[in-house]
């Protein structure tokens, strides 16, 4: 069973890196998983939470923030050592066959922290703002699930890598979503 997950594993990766290429998602996909390019978005719910709602609206930044890092942290530092997943871009089976579209990333592949980060977010938004922004959900989902699959398309994650990661962000993103209703609901 895992020899079948990772065979289909690695024939998406080829479907999404090498098959599915084109100019236009060459040149913007880099952009989408790029901090600098999602940062301002968040700045900018940051900033939103504070000015719409005060006080709570700090509560929201702070449970933002902790649901971000307790993604990061588990991901970067529990369960890539744990694991030891070799990036496709660092694996010599894809040696001729990757293609550099971003610098080469070092460390270790799943989960994918880009994917746990973006779906973390995207949860805790959709549940804590579903009062008052309910048409919200698909778009914070969207752009979650565009930057995983920048990930893949550029060729630093395997499809596994970053479903594995969005799950795992969906649930502290639950988590930390509910915990901020269930307290600071404004």
């Amino acid at each position: 069973m895992i020899a079948q997950a990772l065979q289909w594993d690695y024939t998406l990766f080829h479907i999404i890196h090498v098959q599915l290429q084109s100019v236009f998602l060459d040149f913007i996909l880099p952009f989408v998983r790029n901090k600098y390019f999602w940062g301002p978005l968040y700045i900018f719910f940051l900033v939103h939470a504070y000015e719409k709602f005060g006080n709570k609206g700090i509560m929201w930044m702070i449970c933002f923030l902790v649901a971000f890092g307790i993604t990061d942290f588990v991901c970067a530092s529990v369960l890539k050592p744990l694991i030891h997943r070799v990036r496709p871009c660092n694996d010599a089976m894809w040696y001729g066959i990757h293609r550099h579209l971003v610098p080469i990333s070092s460390g270790y592949s799943f989960p994918s922290n880009h994917a746990a980060n973006h779906f973390s977010i995207a949860t805790f938004i959709a549940i804590s703002c579903n009062a008052y922004y309910p048409r919200i959900k698909p778009y914070v989902y969207f752009w979650a699930a565009l930057v995983a699959f920048a990930q893949v398309y550029v060729g630093v994650h395997y499809p596994i890598d970053v479903l594995g990661g969005a799950l795992i962000g969906g649930w502290v993103g639950y988590i930390v979503g509910n915990y901020f209703n269930y307290k600071f609901a404004v």
